[in-house]
């Protein structure tokens, strides 16, 4: 024979004034019990309780739903009655969970769907007198729907974030960088250039100028073309991008002029560098229609404040040491000279 429904968790819990009404509201408990049960019929999660056997003595419509039938279904039947073993096993083993602990248990359970999915819901155990069990479950279809579109919605606001960084950083490139090879703009270079003299004479540290020029260049395009002249650009363009740090600036300064800021790098450590480069360049092959094209460079190196003193100077010592490697015969990576000052004579 079913037990009626008990308010109290234990059987010997005291209720106010020992005249069977509720301690709470001053109701009597059972006016009470059935304005709760009328309120646990209109709420959106599913409400039962079990006894010592797990049969179900009380379902509200929301728990009979998400079982699959009715309130009169349910009553004094088990879970292993109403649902596959592998879900009955489980939903049992959860309220023995909750019975030995004799405490309020949290957890998720999983029922079936009618489609044959599997319904995610989140389960509140409550141990009661006698071995009966009171549980809440709460349907997390809508809210894990509802936080998987806002996960959606967040992964591409970020991609969307992302490419619209990327259009400014392209944008911002297109504004320094030249077309054709890739490096930099003869505008980028003068603002390189003024930043590393401010950081030097700032921080006393040293940094190297190079002038890159493309040797002969309009007679390689009177014989072969324009076209064939722009992939040599392009070429150096891309050996200076790929022989440079990302603190560096390699930049276009005219038609077959290049130059290269070396931050941090002294004459000789910028000589050895390009040395390097001009053997690259030396090596490579550019292929235009089937035919195998070549070409060399010669390069100026100063460096600041070894060389010179001040921005205009350092210009022109690069530039001197560029006409030295031409007049050496080209293909060659000159230093500038690091003039000697002789000491005042005394009087």
């Amino acid at each position: 024979m079913e037990q009626p429904l008990r308010l109290s968790p234990h059987e010997d819990a005291p209720h106010g004034g020992g005249d069977g009404r509720s301690r709470v509201s001053g109701l009597p408990d059972q006016e009470l019990l059935g304005a709760l049960l009328a309120a646990a019929e209109q709420i959106p999660s599913g409400i039962y309780v079990k006894d010592d056997q797990g049969r179900y003595l009380y379902a509200n419509a929301a728990a009979a739903r998400l079982l699959g039938t009715t309130p009169a279904q349910v009553l004094g039947r088990t879970d292993g009655e109403l649902l596959p073993d592998e879900h009955a096993v489980a939903l049992r083993a959860a309220d023995q969970a909750a019975l030995s602990q004799q405490r309020l248990v949290l957890r998720d359970d999983k029922l079936p769907e009618a489609g044959g999915g599997v319904l995610e819901v989140q389960a509140a155990r409550l141990p009661l007198a006698d071995g009966r069990l009171c549980g809440v479950w709460t349907d997390l279809t809508e809210l894990r729907r509802a936080q998987g579109q806002l996960r959606r919605a967040l992964n591409q606001l970020e991609i969307q974030q992302r490419q619209n960084e990327e259009l400014r950083q392209e944008l911002r490139d297109q504004a320094v960088r030249d077309p054709l090879t890739g490096v930099y703009n003869r505008h980028h270079f003068d603002e390189q250039l003024r930043r590393e003299v401010d950081l030097s004479m700032r921080e006393h540290r040293e940094f190297a100028l190079v002038y890159v020029q493309v040797d002969a260049y309009a007679d390689f395009v009177a014989r072969h073309g324009m076209a064939a002249g722009e992939r040599v650009l392009q070429a150096v363009g891309q050996l200076l991008r790929s022989n440079t740090r990302a603190m560096d600036a390699p930049c276009r300064l005219g038609e077959d002029r290049f130059a290269v800021l070396l931050s941090g790098v002294g004459l000789a450590t910028a000589h050895t560098r390009m040395e390097s480069v001009r053997r690259q360049c030396e090596a490579h092959i550019v292929m235009l229609e089937g035919a195998e094209l070549r070409f060399t460079v010669s390069m100026g190196v100063a460096s600041f404040p070894h060389t010179t003193q001040d921005r205009e100077a350092l210009l022109r010592a690069a530039e001197g040491a560029l006409e030295q490697a031409r007049r050496r015969g080209s293909n060659c990576v000159m230093p500038a000279t690091i003039p000697f000052t002789q000491p005042a004579r005394p009087l």
